[in-house]
Formats: C-alpha cells, structure tokens, sequence
C-alpha cells in the first residue's frame, strides 16, 4: 500500500471520499422522504412543515414565525398548511399579536404515514450513516486540517 503525502493544509481524497459517500446516502434518504411525501399528496416542504409542527420542543403547536424559522421561508408562506387542511390557525389568547398553528387530526395522519415510512427507511441506512460518520470523525481525529483549524 502506498501512501499519499499531503501539503499541509490539503484534504486527503480518503476525506473527501467518505463526505462525499455520506452525502450520497443523506440524498438517498431525502430522496426516499420526498417520494414517500409525494405520494401521500403532500409537497416535500409541506411534510417538513407538519414535521416542524408536531415535532416542535416542548408543545404540539408553533408561532408562524417560530414555523418560517424552522423552515428557512418567509412567515407568509408558512401559513399555507393551514389553507390545506392540514393544519389551523388560532390567535394567541395571552397575546393576540401572536398566531399559533396546531396540526389537525388529518394532518396528523398524514404525517404518520410519511413518518413510518422514513423511520423504516432510516433504520434501512442506520448502518450506512453510522459507519460514514464515523468514518469522518476518525478521518478528523487523525489531524485533518479542519480538525487542527478548530483547535487553534
């Protein structure tokens, strides 16, 4: 087995080969999430904004601001759920400026379904993932420059 020199400050192509694997198998996943999505007739936005819901820290509703924040859009357009169905608007009675969305009992069946179906996916590629990701962090570990340029 040869080995590669390195220029300080150069990644090796055995870094760069695993970010991009992990890479690969993440798209894989979001591939597989965006057609489960789709098939149940959602936009892969819409089921992340059903997930940033009912996933939201400590309560099963959000500010439309705290909704746009998680979903990296504009506040406007994250009251669009609620046009579909999927979810419901309800003013703050503590503080009438805030607007909090709740999902409906449709939307939460929604979600179900396109939630099993990437939990069973991403049980599929744990493997995968865990093993890249390590991968990654014994590559870091073994003073790649991303490693050195954060301990200095």
């Amino acid at each position: 087995m040869t080995v590669q020199r390195r220029r300080a400050g150069t990644v090796s192509k055995e870094v760069y080969e695993t970010q991009a694997a992990f890479r690969y198998a993440l798209r894989q996943f979001l591939r597989f999430s965006e057609t489960a999505a789709r098939g149940v007739g959602l936009t892969p936005q819409q089921y992340q904004g059903l997930l940033a819901i009912q996933g939201f820290p400590g309560r099963d509703r959000v500010r439309v601001g705290e909704l746009a924040e998680r979903l990296q859009i504009h506040p406007h357009s994250a009251v669009g759920l609620a046009d579909r169905g999927l979810a419901v608007r309800a003013r703050s009675n503590a503080d009438r400026r805030h607007v909090f969305i709740r999902l409906t009992a449709r939307g939460i069946r929604v979600l179900e379904r396109v939630s099993a179906a990437n939990r069973r996916e991403l049980r599929r590629l744990r493997p995968q993932l865990t093993g890249l990701l390590g991968r990654m962090m014994r590559l870091e570990g073994r003073g790649s420059p991303t490693a050195s340029s954060r301990t200095r």
